[in-house]
C-alpha cells in the first residue's frame, strides 16, 4: 500500500461547496494532507464543519481564498502537488455569474502554472457542458467528445450549462498553453446526504430543462461519494487524461424519474403517483467507456 504520509499536500478549491467538501473528506480518509481553500460566499454550514475539523485533524489546513485575489490562490497552493478545482456559484447563475465563474477559473489555472509544485489539476465540470444543442437528440451517442452549444445555451438561458461549458473550455485552453496536466470530471446531477440543504442552487440550475434531458436520454445522476472517489482515482492514476463522464445511472423510465424527484424533495415538486405508470422507456444516449475502464482497472489492482 502506498504511503501517503510522505506525499506533499493537495489543495481543494472550493472546499466549502458540496462536491468540494466530499472530495476533502475522501482525501483525508486516505491519509492525504489537504489545503482546504474556502471562499467567503461558500456554504456556511460546510465552512463551519471544515473549521471544526481543522481543530482536531493535523492534516487539514484551511485557507480563506478569493478567486479574484490572485495572491490568495497562490498562498493556498503553496507546496501542493495537485489542485482539485470545483468552483460553483452559491448565488445562482445568470449571464453575469457565467462571466465571473470563467474569470475565476482562469485565475486559478494561471496560479497553478505559476507554482513549481503543482503536477496535476483535477477539474470538476458537468454533463451539462456536453449535452445542450439546438437538436438535443441529433447525436446517437453523447460522450467526452461532445460539447454544449454556447449560443443555444444563451438563447434558452441555460446559464449553469453555459458557465460549465465556458469555464471548462477556458481551463483546458489555458492548461494546454501552460503545459499543465489536467483531467476533467463531467458529473451528472449530484445527489447524496443533505444535498437539498447544502447544494440547492446548483441542483436547481442543473435541472433547468430536465424534461428535455429526460426525454432525450441524457438526464443522469451521480452519488457524491462515488463522484469524490472518482476525483481521487484520476489524481492517483498517472495514466488518466482528458475528460471523464461520471454518473451512476441514466434516468430513462417514469419510475426512475419519480424516485429521483423523491430524493430531491422538497426542492422540486413530486408528480402525482398516478402519473408514474412506468410505461415509457427512453433510450440512454450517454456513454462512459473511459470511466468504466478506470473503475475496472482500479478494481483489478
Amino acid at each position: 500500500m502506498e504511503d501517503h504520509h510522505e506525499k506533499p499536500p493537495v489543495c481543494v478549491l472550493d472546499a466549502s461547496n458540496y462536491v468540494g467538501f466530499w472530495i476533502l473528506k475522501g482525501l483525508l480518509n486516505k491519509g492525504y494532507t489537504v489545503h482546504a481553500a474556502i471562499q467567503p460566499n461558500g456554504e456556511k454550514e460546510i465552512q463551519k464543519e471544515i473549521k471544526e475539523m481543522e481543530k482536531v485533524n493535523e492534516k487539514l489546513c484551511v485557507f480563506e481564498v478569493d478567486v479574484f485575489d490572485y495572491q490568495s490562490i497562490l498562498v493556498s497552493l503553496k507546496d501542493c502537488s495537485a489542485l482539485f478545482c470545483c468552483l460553483d456559484s452559491p448565488e445562482g447563475y445568470d449571464d453575469l455569474m457565467v462571466d465571473m465563474e470563467v474569470r475565476g477559473v482562469i485565475n486559478v489555472v494561471e496560479a497553478c502554472a505559476q507554482t513549481e509544485t503543482i503536477e496535476k489539476i483535477v477539474f470538476t465540470s458537468s454533463l451539462t457542458a456536453a449535452i445542450w444543442k439546438e437538436d438535443i437528440g441529433s447525436e446517437t451517442d453523447v460522450d467526452e467528445r461532445s460539447w454544449s452549444d454556447h449560443e443555444f445555451c444563451r438563447k434558452m438561458k441555460l446559464w449553469y450549462a453555459l458557465a460549465k461549458t465556458l469555464s471548462e473550455q477556458a481551463a483546458w485552453a489555458l492548461a494546454m498553453d501552460r503545459m499543465l496536466c489536467m483531467v476533467s470530471i463531467n458529473a451528472g446531477l449530484v445527489v447524496g446526504p443533505s444535498v437539498t440543504q447544502q447544494n440547492p442552487g446548483s441542483t436547481m440550475f442543473y435541472l433547468k430543462g430536465a424534461a428535455e434531458m429526460y426525454e432525450n436520454g441524457v438526464l443522469a445522476f451521480v452519488n457524491v461519494n462515488f463522484l469524490a472517489d472518482v476525483h481521487i482515482r484520476v489524481f492517483e492514476d498517472r495514466s488518466t487524461c482528458g475528460r471523464y463522464f461520471c454518473f451512476n445511472q441514466i434516468v430513462s423510465t417514469e419510475e426512475q424519474a419519480f424516485k429521483l424527484a423523491q430524493s430531491l424533495s422538497p426542492l422540486i415538486p413530486l408528480p402525482p403517483r398516478y402519473e408514474c405508470k412506468g410505461s415509457e422507456v427512453y433510450p440512454e444516449r450517454l456513454k462512459t467507456k473511459k470511466l468504466n475502464k478506470l473503475v475496472e482497472d482500479a478494481a483489478c489492482c
